[in-house]
């Protein structure tokens, strides 16, 4: 069955382009003109993935984020002309699975969708186990994350990141081993978007169990150093 993809976007122009490229590859794809018009239709299709624009008549992007979040799982894309630090932050912030600036590249779009589609459907597999370190406990069968008892809510891709330096404890994680391992080898864009994620795990976490390697990478050193 094809998947569905709801566009969050008041540019019929960039409507247009996005429905018939994504119609083209196989997608059924469902249009909303503002927020408001984008929760309804989510509440209404339940789609497989969400293409959200940021700055829309209504309610703005990131708060129709912030309330699908509240309801479901399902992957959500930024697809925006705020390219700073700042906005990716909030976006991700708001647990957004992946941040696209304008102008883009539909088939790069395509790649980010595939990519971000793939990695849901397998992350919620169970793995059947339990990584403890240090005040952190995470539990890869209920896709659940708490430090010191209490809870921390990350984006899938967040607690892949998390999982993966848990499961390679005193090895040095490059950039370009995150980005094969979490985003895919067909991953296109910056290695810079590592770091954005790491900032956010270590803000959520509240603990600074990641250790940053200058010019390569991250690492979780073992319990007992």
């Amino acid at each position: 069955m094809s998947k569905v993809i709801l566009v969050i976007e008041d540019e019929g122009a960039i409507q247009r382009v996005i429905k018939a490229f994504l119609e083209n590859k196989g997608y059924n794809v469902i249009l909303a003109e503002d927020g408001l018009e984008g929760i309804e239709l989510f509440r209404e299709q339940q789609p497989d993935l969400v293409l959200l624009d940021l700055m829309l008549p209504k309610i703005s992007g990131f708060t129709v984020c912030e309330m699908i979040r509240r309801e479901s799982r399902v992957p959500i894309i930024m697809l925006t002309a705020l390219d700073d630090d700042v906005s990716q932050m909030k976006g991700f912030d708001a647990m957004a699975d992946d941040y696209i600036t304008k102008p883009f590249s539909m088939p790069v779009v395509v790649k980010h969708i595939e990519a971000v589609l793939r990695r849901t459907d397998q992350s919620f597999v169970p793995d059947r186990h339990v990584i403890r370190y240090k005040e952190m406990t995470l539990d890869a069968d209920r896709f659940s994350v708490s430090v010191g008892g209490k809870s921390v809510s990350l984006t899938t891709r967040e607690f892949e990141i998390l999982k993966f330096l848990l499961e390679n404890t005193n090895r040095v994680v490059t950039r370009e081993q995150l980005l094969n391992s979490i985003w895919g080898y067909d991953y296109v864009g910056d290695e810079k978007i590592a770091n954005t994620h790491i900032k956010n795990i270590r803000k959520k976490l509240g603990v600074d169990y990641i250790e940053t390697i200058r010019g390569v990478g991250y690492k979780i050193e073992k319990e007992n150093q």
